[in-house]
């Protein structure tokens, strides 16, 4: 009976833990702000980030990081990835023996780093091993409800991408294993940029072709990213890549998409993110990923035509007709 302690009682947090406590009965979720702990250790739900769903009573949450790590076998990170540093040092000193540690976070930090390569420089030597990056298209929603869902689970270490394949697979959630950790954050961070390009297809009431174009030329420019940034290409390919994509850039439940969709329509940026409870990674990722583009010379024109409507304000019909009407070359180019 492995404690799992689950850092972040968002959304994903509290589905993964709900999940969880059905496989494993020792599961422990940490909520660091008082007023939102006191709130869900009272009703065990949140109706704002995940309705329908009540935590067990099995599932201990707690406001006190060294109660959450006692003993801990099995940590996880479910927290926006600008938060990850402040948490993580915060944990470092609680972490007195080995210990699987998880990123189910979907982002880059603000110094444009990789989630695990916060967590490698944060956290004791004796983890830094065992860092495993858990991702692919996985709405919180959707495992919490039960819903058939297929992720990876991906580090250096395979021994301990084959530990979280264990422990996580069911009949309900089947977990494949990949060595590239590089490919499978950097595709999971950058495909919510495009998910936001798709909301804004969705806004403007274009249609299906102009999203089957945007997801294929979407993965197309995150694939050549990553591929400078050291990733296997055929990462974005996977589950990581292609299947979360699409199931970010389609779904009603995908908090990106809907930021694109109400700028398709002509709101601002700040009025959106002011009426949002949860956040939307691909914001911040935008800035990253153009930053990203220019400092390996690799062109990323829908990334940078997001960037220009998010934070320039662009007009989104001005920004699609650029893109449309960019020099004419061969499908297939580096």
């Amino acid at each position: 009976m492995p404690k799992i302690s689950c850092l972040g009682a968002g959304s994903w947090g509290i589905a993964i833990s709900s999940y969880l406590s059905k496989k494993e009965p020792n599961i422990w979720l940490w909520e660091g702000v008082e007023a939102n702990f006191r709130k869900l250790k009272e009703s065990r739900h949140d109706s704002a980030r995940l309705p329908g769903i009540t935590l067990p009573p099995s599932v201990r949450i707690v406001n006190d990081l060294a109660e959450a790590l006692l003993g801990c076998e099995v940590l996880l990170f479910v927290l926006p990835s600008h938060t990850i540093e402040e948490v993580a040092k915060k944990v470092a000193p609680f972490i007195k023996s080995k210990m699987l540690v998880v990123s189910l976070s979907k982002g880059l930090t603000p110094p444009m780093e990789r989630i695990s390569e916060v967590l490698k420089r944060t956290l004791p030597p004796t983890v830094r091993d065992q860092i495993v990056v858990l991702s692919g298209p996985s709405h919180a929603e959707e495992v919490a409800a039960g819903l058939p869902t297929a992720i990876v689970a991906s580090s250096e270490n395979p021994v301990a991408a084959e530990a979280v394949q264990t422990l996580l697979s069911s009949s309900t959630l089947r977990v494949y294993t990949n060595s590239d950790p590089v490919g499978v954050e950097l595709a999971g961070a950058l495909k919510n940029v495009i998910a936001i390009a798709c909301g804004v297809v969705d806004g403007l009431g274009f249609g299906d072709n102009t999203k089957g174009a945007l997801l294929t030329r979407g993965l197309a420019e995150i694939t050549r990213l990553g591929v400078k940034m050291g990733a296997q290409p055929q990462t974005f390919a996977g589950l990581a890549g292609m299947g979360d994509l699409i199931t970010t850039g389609i779904s009603r439940h995908s908090r990106n998409r809907f930021v694109g969709e109400r700028i398709g329509k002509g709101e601002k940026l700040p009025e959106i993110l002011a009426r949002m409870v949860m956040v939307a990674e691909g914001v911040n990722t935008t800035k990253a990923a153009v930053t990203l583009a220019k400092k390996h010379g690799v062109e990323m024109p829908i990334a940078q035509k997001v960037y220009e409507m998010l934070f320039e304000n662009k007009p989104a019909i001005l920004a699609l007709k650029e893109l449309m009407e960019r020099e004419l070359k061969t499908e297939v180019w580096h």
